[in-house]
């Protein structure tokens, strides 16, 4: 048992704004920093703006161009449409769906969304890696095809990862990309609201373990580089102020037979616009070697069990 903080979602502060250039024409800025409310300390030690930090040109008839450290099209897909429980509490689709490190946000970013076009919008993202002698290695680029008419929402994303790497002083080490395929859609039924998220992943670094070897096995689960990953999911208004969340996931890796399966369910209560409180659970079973975690939005866990009470507060 533990006091912990950003288990719903991240607790963060941070500064945006913009500004009406003229014609339709708005500049606009996000720096948004990580902050662990149990302890006061930063998220990531020795980074002011860890979350996002960004500038850019905004349009409502051109669509928006930002640069800087950004969301990636594959994390904004599952916690914005995909996730029943929006990546946070201990049914966080991120227990099985590879968004660790650098498939969750990307430094040295330009990114471009289209308008709105009978409901219909897209996005590319282009991050640099910035490794001296080598303009490809750390590379990553993406891109998503949105559709939305309020009932609907569906997004097809697809996401290229290089792990290269040119170390001071030692060999340049090449790897094989990493490639991840994401279809998530929900659908309002007005009882229910449906969910579902399948994934494809190849390559290297397409599946990154969210902890190496938690558990201690001896011989140390593998991260794989062939797997498939499904999320079918439901929320359902209970009266007018709680919802009840529920979430069944599975990973299939195909290379290693290192199968998980996740069951979750939860419940949030808004006292406000602002304020809830929640309760959620969550279990994995892990097959042939597996070691998934149940963790939450700001955490991987460490057992494959989790239970959460607590607060949200939004300001």
């Amino acid at each position: 048992m533990s006091l912990t903080r950003g288990v719903g979602s991240a607790s963060r502060l941070g500064f945006k704004g913009n500004e009406d250039l003229g014609g339709g024409l708005d500049a606009v800025f996000v720096l948004e920093s990580g902050v662990k409310v149990d302890t006061g300390e930063s998220d990531v030690a020795g980074s002011a703006f860890n979350r996002q930090a960004l500038v850019g040109l905004s349009s409502k008839q051109y669509g928006a161009l930002t640069l800087g450290r950004q969301k990636t099209a594959l994390y904004k897909a599952l916690a914005e449409v995909g996730d029943p429980f929006g990546l946070g509490y201990a049914g966080s689709a991120k227990n099985l769906f590879p968004l660790a490190g650098p498939n969750t946000r990307t430094s040295n970013t330009v990114a471009y969304a289209t308008p709105s076009l009978s409901g219909w919008s897209g996005e590319v993202t282009y991050s640099q890696g910035e490794q001296q002698g080598d303009q490809a290695a750390g590379r990553q680029y993406g891109g998503a095809v949105a559709y939305s008419n309020g009932t609907l929402n569906a997004r097809l994303v697809y996401n290229n990862r290089n792990s290269d790497s040119v170390p001071a002083g030692a060999a340049p080490v090449s790897r094989d990309l990493g490639h991840n395929v994401l279809f998530v859609a929900n659908y309002d039924f007005q009882i229910v609201k449906a969910f579902l998220a399948l994934g494809q992943d190849k390559g290297f670094n397409s599946a990154v373990l969210p902890v190496a070897n938690a558990y201690g096995y001896q011989d140390a689960p593998k991260p794989t580089t062939d797997s498939r990953d499904l999320l079918i999911g439901a929320t359902l208004p209970l009266g007018p102020r709680g919802t009840l969340m529920t979430s069944f996931l599975h990973k299939d890796d195909r290379q290693w037979n290192q199968d998980a399966s996740q069951l979750a369910v939860g419940y949030s209560y808004a006292w406000s616009k602002r304020t809830s409180t929640y309760v959620a659970y969550a279990k994995i079973r892990n097959q042939h070697g597996a070691g998934y975690t149940v963790g939450n939005d700001t955490e991987a866990g460490s057992g494959d069990a989790a239970f959460n009470l607590g607060v949200r507060q939004l300001f």
